[in-house]
């Protein structure tokens, strides 16, 4: 399997907790998930083990995937009104 999209046609539908219960079933199955989500609106971050930040959503699944390999290279772009950042670093 090359990916699965998970769409909604409006925000707080459940895109996102559907998400991470296909990372916790696809991992239990023994394939290996790396979550992204490719706008992030939110300015709720998650930290990596690197220090850096992620949206929070992505983040939690990503551990529920059991990523240990976590980067912010799988990070969406930012809403950059609201947050400037590069690489998980504010400017």
């Amino acid at each position: 399997m090359n990916g699965i999209m998970l769409q909604g046609t409006s925000s707080d539908v459940g895109k996102s907790f559907i998400a991470t219960l296909f990372c916790r079933l696809l991992v239990q199955d023994g394939i290996k998930t790396v979550p992204f989500k490719s706008q992030n609106m939110s300015n709720n971050s998650y930290v990596t083990a690197d220090g850096l930040e992620i949206g929070k959503v992505q983040g939690v699944q990503a551990e529920t995937a059991k990523d240990d390999e976590l980067t912010v290279q799988q990070k969406p772009p930012l809403d950059w009104v609201k947050i400037r950042e590069i690489i998980g670093l504010p400017l």
